[in-house]
């Protein structure tokens, strides 16, 4: 994806072997190895389903749908069906933490739902190679005991470098079914998968049809319908109307409220090609790690140029190395040259194409921008492109790239200026042409924020689809479908945060996240009290230390202030609780922390040590 997979990217950590900098669920990171998991609840969420509450399994001729993730967020993409004694997974996707998640690397799906049902899981079908897609593939694999994978070349091999990345020799325990082709047919158990086209910002994206012997479900993952300039499309649906019935279209909701119609690829690579061609120095498109499309128009273009193309960024070289290997991108070597020897060729013979589109902090272009760069420097002479779409969320730090790119250059285009790239998400009339198409029983609106799946679902309504045939889930929710309509259970499955992180923390709730936050926001106080074992007196004045609460030398006042409450709370405190340490640490805390708010209006953490002698 474009959009979709970018939000919430805020910091350059970890996700299972791509780099974080791609700004992408297109790439990710590869310091994975040895991370550790909780789950939490989170805050900004409805109440979830209670881990310890059994939901019991669906009866005879019902198919289960869970959405585990995916219909609350942008990421965290995956659905379990269920028929009798049988499961299929779609995607196993990971979500970036939000500003508010300090020191979380990612979000992975809570898959508490299927312990115990490992065995059953017949397959689990990819439907293409972005990151809240395929990104948790590794971590859920592994816990699930390797089921069969299913899905197109690409998004296969991508899998494999990721799992290879997370655990070395892992792959080794991975099981593959090829799709060749959208005609393929696989029986998975009482499942019957087949596929079709859908157009989508990476190669090899597919759309999923599972068979039931009581229904069909059509998902098309993520999908957009690329228009010519008269509104006509090059795929068609119709097909999917003629489904074993009733049928049930969950459909990908992100651009729910985009009207109109997205550029042309066409018009985006000749505005491209003149760029290329009139560009006074160095070109520098910026984009996402898994463009592998466009990378690849860049190199063609290039080429009958006679310019050369280095890429950076850890995720997108290993993207076209891949694409390279399965023949997607040929004759690239003789274009292709090191990201370090772009000053062995004249400026106006060099195309560099990196990460960085969202402008993250240790991104390739914010390293090339800030002076960081090894090799790169920008100069007044080049021209920079960002061919990529401004995810929701990241508009600050974009502007503040821009603002630094414009200050050391002439040359910078992007979405404002020139249509330089084309959203891989469908818009309110592709919505509209696909419900038209496949004309389906049931209609469920997912992946993205609850505020887009209900405006899909309005959309709809507006225009004839009967409401009652229309299901808005959240992630967790439950809905049984049989021959003759649906029911959304009460009960919720598991679907809570898990945060995976690098520093062995593991806590099944929210205190080390609320910890953290509260240190981001307030800082702390750290109290040191020397004390007689014997006579509880203090053997010398206590020391506090303050760290992201004040800065000590501007605030003597207070310091002093704070320390002489620890005096007096010692002297005046009970002599039997001279013995009990834990009630004097936690006196320190509880009334220091009142003093401290009562002059300040803060509530940093207070950490009281209490040495005894």
């Amino acid at each position: 994806m474009d959009t979709k997979q970018q939000s919430s990217v805020r910091r350059n950590s970890g996700a299972p072997s791509s780099h974080r900098n791609t700004s992408s669920s297109h790439g990710g990171a590869h310091r994975s190895k040895g991370r550790t998991f909780r789950t939490s609840r989170p805050s900004n969420r409805l109440t979830r389903q209670s881990d310890n509450v059994k939901i019991a399994p669906p009866s005879a001729g019902v198919l289960r749908i869970i959405t585990i993730g995916g219909c609350e967020e942008v990421g965290r993409n995956m659905t379990i069906y269920e028929y009798e004694n049988d499961i299929v997974i779609l995607d196993m996707g990971l979500q970036f933490p939000e500003e508010d998640m300090p020191g979380i690397d990612y979000i992975v799906p809570n898959i508490k739902y299927l312990k115990g049902k490992e065995k059953r899981i017949r397959g689990v079908i990819f439907s293409h190679g972005h990151l809240d897609h395929i990104g948790a593939a590794p971590i859920l694999l592994e816990q699930l005991g390797y089921p069969t994978i299913i899905s197109c070349p690409l998004t296969l091999a991508m899998i494999k470098h990721k799992q290879e990345d997370y655990k070395k020799n892992s792959t080794k325990f991975l099981k593959m079914i090829t799709v060749k082709s959208v005609n393929d047919v696989i029986r998975l158990g009482k499942f019957t998968a087949k596929f079709f086209q859908v157009e989508h910002s990476i190669m090899d994206s597919i759309g999923t049809i599972l068979e039931t012997p009581v229904g069909t479900v059509i998902h098309p993952g993520d999908w957009t319908m690329d228009r010519d300039a008269s509104g006509n499309t090059n795929v068609k649906y119709d097909q999917l109307a003629k489904v074993k019935r009733p049928s049930l279209l969950m459909l990908e909701s992100l651009g729910s409220l985009k009207d109109g119609r997205h550029a042309t690829n066409k018009e985006m690579y000749q505005n491209l090609s003149d760029l290329l061609l009139h560009a006074p120095g160095r070109a520098i498109i910026a984009t996402f790690s898994s463009q592998v499309e466009r990378v690849r128009w860049v190199i063609e273009a290039a080429q009958k140029l006679d310019k050369k193309v280095a890429l950076d960024g850890y995720s997108m070289k290993m993207n076209i190395e891949i694409a390279q290997k399965l023949g997607y991108i040929k004759h690239a070597k003789s274009v292709l040259i090191d990201i370090h020897k772009t000053d062995s060729y004249p400026d106006n013979k060099v195309v560099i194409v990196c990460t960085g589109a969202q402008g993250e902090e240790n991104a390739v272009l914010n390293r090339i921008v800030s002076g960081q760069h090894r090799s790169v420097r920008l100069r007044k002479t080049d021209t920079v492109i960002f061919s990529s779409s401004v995810i929701p969320g990241n508009e600050r730090s974009i502007q503040r790239i821009k603002d630094n790119i414009y200050r050391q250059c002439d040359h910078v285009i992007h979405g404002d200026l020139m249509d330089v790239h084309v959203s891989g998400h469908a818009t309110r009339r592709d919505i509209l042409d696909m419900l038209s198409q496949v004309k389906p029983d049931y209609f469920m609106p997912v992946y993205g924020n609850h505020f887009l799946l209900k405006e899909a679902k309005n959309l709809a309504v507006e225009h004839g689809f009967p409401e009652d045939k229309t299901i808005i889930p959240d992630n967790g929710s439950i809905i049984d479908l049989t021959a003759k309509g649906f029911i959304i259970s009460k009960q919720k499955a598991p679907s809570n945060y898990v945060f995976v992180d690098g520093l062995g923390v593991s806590d099944s709730q929210n205190v080390v996240l609320r910890d953290r936050q509260v240190l981001a926001e307030d800082g702390m106080v750290v109290i040191i009290a020397t004390m007689e074992t014997k006579t509880g007196r203090l053997v010398q004045n206590p020391d506090i230390i303050s760290r992201g609460f004040v800065f000590l030398k501007d605030n003597k006042k207070l310091i002093e202030d704070i320390r002489n409450k620890v005096k007096k709370m010692v002297v005046e405190s009970d002599p039997k609780s001279w013995a009990d340490t834990n009630q004097i640490r936690n006196d320190l805390r509880d009334k220091v922390g009142q003093f401290i708010y009562t002059k300040t209006e803060k509530r940093p953490m207070i950490l009281p040590v209490v040495i005894e002698v």
